[in-house]
């Protein structure tokens, strides 16, 4: 047996990825949206992946965290927008478009609106078809990864587009961590020295990717439609620590969750170096 890890299908996380097996990774990756992911941790078909912080929320009694490492921004984070015909206000007894594929982005959304904006009476659809197409044809629509940053290029005329990470630290002065590395508990006593290695591992790859960034951007602008200028802007936009000001800013995330009855209670956080 290996180890298995997710991968989101994001670009926000190559320089994780991108030179991770050089780093001395052998175990196996497996690619999906984080919603996919989730379910694949949560079930274990894998034994950890970057995932969503709401999912850790749920069911932070199965799992552990790994010091160090998160998806977050501090301030603006470019690819988890909200795409609105007028100004925030008029998104009173609307409905918004959504993609179902991160729950994290999705709560932060109805977070912000209850507890900062007082907008209480806003629905939420995960349309059949895609939420592009609506967005288009004049709905309010929230978007995540790669394809908030392809909409933010060619949305209707007029709309307004609110980031997500901007507004939460426009109102709390803190990071938001929209992803953060889980894992199994029965993974860390099956393969614990692996895991071990694989924060180093991390760690390695992320300092290795941004003192090669425009290397790195050249590569994977070829698979895009982003120019290697653009997506070194966008990776140097975010935060790859967890920091005690991103646990500050998780813990009245999950609070907030709770109070507005997103989270049956307020988890603590474990990490790996604890067993």
């Amino acid at each position: 047996m290996t180890l298995r890890i997710g991968r989101i299908a994001y670009l926000n996380v190559a320089p994780y990825f991108h030179y991770l097996r050089q780093e001395g990774f052998a175990g196996e990756i497996v690619a999906g949206v984080p919603s996919e992911l989730n379910t694949m941790l949560a079930d274990g078909s894998i034994d950890a992946c970057p995932s969503s912080s709401f999912e850790y929320g749920l069911n932070a009694d199965d799992y552990l965290l790994l010091s160090g490492h998160s998806i977050s921004s501090v301030g603006p984070v470019h690819s988890v927008l909200l795409f609105t015909p007028g100004p925030l206000a008029t998104l009173a007894g609307s409905e918004v478009a959504i993609t179902g594929e991160s729950a994290t982005s999705i709560n932060l959304l109805k977070i912000l609106l209850k507890e900062f904006c007082g907008i209480n009476d806003v629905s939420y659809l995960v349309p059949p078809g895609e939420v592009e197409a609506l967005l288009n044809g004049g709905q309010s629509a929230l978007l995540i990864g790669d394809r908030a940053l392809a909409a933010a290029k060619s949305c209707p005329e007029g709309f307004q587009i609110t980031d997500l990470g901007a507004l939460w630290y426009h109102f709390t002065g803190l990071p938001f961590v929209f992803a953060l590395w889980i894992l199994r508990k029965e993974a860390a006593t099956r393969y614990p020295e692996e895991l071990r290695a694989l924060s180093t591992q991390l760690q390695s790859a992320r300092k290795h990717a941004f003192h090669h960034l425009p290397e790195m951007a050249r590569s994977l602008s070829k698979k895009t439609v982003f120019t290697a200028v653009q997506l070194e802007d966008y990776w140097r936009g975010m935060s790859y620590d967890l920091t005690d000001g991103h646990i500050e800013g998780l813990r009245l995330y999950f609070t907030l969750c709770h109070k507005h009855g997103l989270l049956e209670k307020v988890p603590e956080f474990h990490f790996l170096a604890e067993i």
